[in-house]
């Protein structure tokens, strides 16, 4: 599949107030957006200067992320034409290391709050027998959403890989 075979977007966003480098945030977006199929095989990414600048952070943090991609086989560079996305960069390890990754975030911030590790288990089996409502309608009921910034990836008939 090419670049322009995909009709699907995927949206990627930083938030300035999240602990986590920009950078973490950008390779965890990616990932993500791979896992659930948004970005398939041969997805051109949006260049270094066009990601940072929707996403408003230097060039240089978008080149550490998708190094950081790169060194993991999740995508690869074809110098002057971009970054796509890896063939079979959808693996169980890479599901692994996301799932493996929000959890140790969660512990953290568990921890930070002096939530025990079994207290945490038990909250998140708890919310999954009655999730909170998503965040779309936690916003219509008065509570924030926060605005980070955020751009789509689309298909990109000049950008071949």
């Amino acid at each position: 599949m090419t670049a322009s075979d995909v009709t699907s977007s995927h949206l990627i966003s930083v938030n300035p107030d999240d602990p986590r480098p920009l950078y973490v945030q950008i390779v965890d977006e990616v990932r993500r957006g791979i896992l659930r199929g948004a970005l398939s095989s041969d997805t051109a990414l949006p260049s270094v200067r066009e990601l940072a600048r929707d996403l408003r952070v230097n060039p240089n943090t978008v080149q550490q992320a998708y190094r950081e991609l790169e060194r993991e086989g999740e995508i690869y560079i074809r110098r002057g034409q971009g970054s796509f996305v890896a063939p079979g960069a959808r693996s169980r390890g890479l599901q692994d290391r996301v799932t493996r990754d929000l959890a140790e975030g969660c512990l953290r911030e568990a921890a930070r709050a002096g939530v025990t590790a079994n207290e945490l288990v038990q909250a998140i089996l708890a919310a999954a027998v009655d999730p909170p409502p998503p965040p779309s309608e936690r916003a219509e009921e008065g509570a924030p959403s926060p605005s980070p910034a955020s751009t789509t990836i689309t298909s990109n008939p000049e950008r071949r890989p």
